[in-house]
């Protein structure tokens, strides 16, 4: 996005400071409420989009590591500027250029979309945009230290399957917002959360997984409450006191990974140790205390659906087509950045705050959510610029027949079978 998590911690920063070990849970909360939010104009949108890779002769099949490095090798230069990078399981992420304003951020998007599929389709690769991978069993093809240290994490803490899952089979859509003005910060994170259900309803693409039906809309929400709430639950206590929040939700959130040396990249914790108890020396990790590099790497292995990375890491909504994302991208942004919208969805969602288990489940089939999902929208639409019509006027009607993108995907489905529906939509043509 548009900051990086400074470690500028301490008065004589210097190049070791991040070697010193901290002294207390309160000093590590204390400094993960000095550089949780930036203070600042809102504006600046960035976006993240993942995609499953398929092979388009055989979309049973998982494409290897070397598979997709030599399709990302073959890749000429995005015109939109973004990071290619690979998920767990060979998914895809294009991570783009922060832009000032929605529209230009995908704008751009769009663009590296198209340069990146018709790449990968030179090399018979697709990139499907779909919540959960609805054919292929959890597998995963990265060979990083981090990803099969937290393999071992969830085994060791009884959500191995769960944790597959969500690392190898979860594709999402992931917006970036600026934090805003410091006195505006309660509310606007509090609408960031308040918005969650209503978006996880109207923008559930991932009906399947691994072959069925699981009976949620989106299975990728599905997956993501069945781990651990202290890490991927929503921040505990949401009210006036945004960084006091997200401090006490990291202290409380057990450690997953440490860095054993400088040579390896991560190593599992496979005993429950609240980073709290590291900090202050009740638990030795390593046989000393966390370091504030430690506090940072602990922070990047926290999954919350809104997290606070200087700017607002918002990671709820599943991976939806090609027609559809741009216009669920500008709803959420002009929720949060416009403020008559912002009203709107306050008012809105207020009595759905908190329904996100109903939300993954029924879509928009809750009426409470149809209703809430109707009027956000509209407030959107009402102020959505002519490049985004086509996609705007899609997102509209689908709403107004309370169907989210998992209804068509499933008829898909029914109709022509799981592999021609992921082989069609990876062409474009769903």
């Amino acid at each position: 996005m548009t900051h990086t998590v400074s470690t500028d911690l301490a008065e004589g920063h210097g190049p070791d400071v991040d070697q010193l070990e901290l002294t207390s849970a309160n000093s590590a909360a204390r400094q993960i409420g000095e550089m949780c939010l930036a203070d600042g104009p809102v504006g600046r949108v960035g976006l993240e989009v993942e995609a499953h890779c398929v092979d388009l002769k055989n979309p049973a099949r998982r494409p290897d590591w070397a598979e997709l490095t030599a399709a990302i090798a073959g890749v000429g230069p995005l015109p939109g500027g973004s990071r290619i990078t690979v998920e767990p399981g060979g998914a895809v992420e294009l991570s783009g250029q922060p832009a000032d304003g929605a529209l230009p951020a995908i704008k751009a998007m769009a663009a590296d979309r198209a340069v990146l599929r018709a790449a990968f389709a030179e090399a018979g690769l697709g990139l499907v945009l779909l919540g959960a991978d609805p054919l292929r069993p959890a597998k995963r093809v990265h060979p990083g230290d981090r990803y099969f240290a937290m393999e071992k994490f969830f085994a060791a803490s009884q959500t191995g399957a769960a944790g597959a899952a969500m690392m190898t089979s979860t594709a999402s859509v992931q917006v970036n917002l600026e934090a805003g003005p410091r006195e505006g910060w309660a509310a606007r994170v509090g609408l960031a959360h308040a918005l969650g259900p209503t978006m996880v309803s109207l923008a559930a693409h991932s009906p399947l997984l691994s072959g069925r039906f699981t009976g949620w809309r989106s299975s990728r929400q599905w997956v993501w409450s069945q781990l651990d709430a202290a890490r991927c639950g929503p921040i505990l206590g949401v009210g006036d006191d945004p960084a006091g929040d997200w401090a006490r939700y990291a202290m409380k959130a057990p450690v997953m990974l440490v860095h054993p040396t400088p040579e390896v990249d991560a190593v599992a914790v496979t005993d429950w140790v609240p980073f709290a108890d590291w900090a202050d020396g009740r638990v030795l990790l390593g046989g000393r205390r966390p370091t504030p590099a430690d506090l940072e790497y602990h922070l990047t292995t926290l999954f919350p659906p809104v997290r606070p990375r200087r700017f607002l890491e918002i990671r709820y909504l599943d991976s939806v087509p090609d027609a559809l994302w741009p216009a669920v991208v500008f709803t959420l942004t002009t929720l949060l950045d416009d403020p008559a919208a912002a009203d709107i969805a306050a008012e809105a969602t207020e009595p759905v705050a908190t329904a996100w288990d109903r939300a993954a489940q029924t879509g928009l089939g809750d009426r409470l959510l149809h209703k809430a999902a109707t009027r956000c929208v509209q407030a959107a639409a009402d102020r959505a610029p002519a490049e985004l019509t086509e996609s705007m006027q899609l997102l509209v009607r689908s709403v107004e027949q309370g169907r989210s993108p998992a209804d068509d995907f499933s008829d898909q489905v029914v109709a022509n079978g799981i592999a021609a529906a992921v082989t069609d939509l990876a062409r474009g043509d769903l």
